[in-house]
């Protein structure tokens, strides 16, 4: 969580430095392009705010209404990020696009938008370049897109996904300003407006979709339960686990529902002893299972007169 938090800082600082500026240029120089870049700018560091209020509020303590916790609160502001990119400034941006391509508007001085899209591309740059090391040190030999996939902390992957689309953003809009000014077609910039925003909507998208798995309830990887039911069946006291359930609360903590047949000759007080030693056995070894709940249950040996098996 830490990483994380160092990785929206520098996102902050870097487009609250050039959210003015480039709202400046884009008046100077009439290029909706620039404005378009402006939107997206301001509409990213709100996010990094966001993100910042889900992280401070998913560490609240449990209390009588939320017994498990606030973690999710994490998962719910990265939902809400994720449809600021969509609706603030993918919808603005294509909406300024295709005005600006119906109705060109004669382009100012382009000097300082070259001036800004190229501070611009240093500060989102290096902002990047910080969450890619960052988020590189929790990859675990994993393919990126993968660790993207599996990881459980958001913060993480959408601070890496909105600098990568600013950049790319930035040089469209730079290459396109070239473009109308050297061609003298002021539509162009229109055009680079609406990229900006098409680009800001898949970026959205894949947000949305990982920030959705997690709210709903992501469970440990198969690995994870793979080990969990080899520690369970492996306790003298256990016939076998019968059904596992889990969910990521936050980054740092994981419920685990597990329904155990126990074998018939042990006594309540034999039950419990075992409860206690799976639960401390799970915890020792993976520290993000904070909660685990044991539901004792009984197995019953059925017939299946069609295959003449037990199962």
């Amino acid at each position: 969580m830490a990483s994380s938090k160092k990785s929206i800082y520098s996102a902050l600082a870097a487009n609250l430095l050039i959210a003015v500026t480039k709202f400046i240029a884009g008046a100077v120089s009439n290029s909706s392009a620039m404005i378009a870049e402006g939107v997206h700018s301001v509409v990213d560091t709100i996010n990094q705010l966001l993100l910042l209020l889900g992280i401070r509020l998913s560490k609240k303590k449990p209390d009588k209404y939320h017994p498990l916790g606030y973690g999710k609160e994490l998962y719910f502001w990265s939902f809400v990020v994720s449809i600021m990119i969509f609706g603030l400034g993918g919808g603005i941006s294509i909406y300024q696009g295709i005005l600006h391509i119906l109705h060109p508007i004669e382009l100012g001085n382009p000097k300082w938008s070259y001036v800004v899209l190229s501070l611009s591309i240093v500060f989102e740059g290096s902002s990047l370049i910080i969450a890619a090391i960052e988020f590189n040190k929790i990859r675990n030999g994993q393919s990126w897109w993968q660790a993207i996939v599996n990881s459980k902390d958001p913060s993480t992957f959408l601070v890496l996904f909105e600098d990568a689309a600013a950049v790319l953003g930035l040089l469209i809009v730079l290459i396109c300003l070239w473009l109308s000014h050297h061609l003298n077609k002021p539509f162009i910039d229109g055009v680079a407006s609406l990229l900006v925003g098409l680009l800001l909507v898949f970026v959205s998208m894949i947000l949305a979709r990982e920030s959705r798995s997690l709210l709903m309830g992501e469970g440990i990887s198969k690995k994870t339960k793979v080990r969990v039911r080899a520690i369970v069946e492996e306790d003298a006291s256990v016939l076998r686990l019968m059904h596992l359930l889990s969910s990521y609360q936050s980054p740092e903590e994981v419920l685990l529902m597990l329904i155990v047949a126990f074998k018939p000759d042990q006594n309540t007080a034999q039950i419990n002893d075992a409860i206690d030693r799976i639960r401390d056995h799970i915890k020792a070894e993976y520290r993000l299972i904070k909660f685990v709940i044991i539901q004792p249950e009984v197995y019953e040996r059925r017939v299946d007169p069609n295959i003449q098996k037990y199962i």
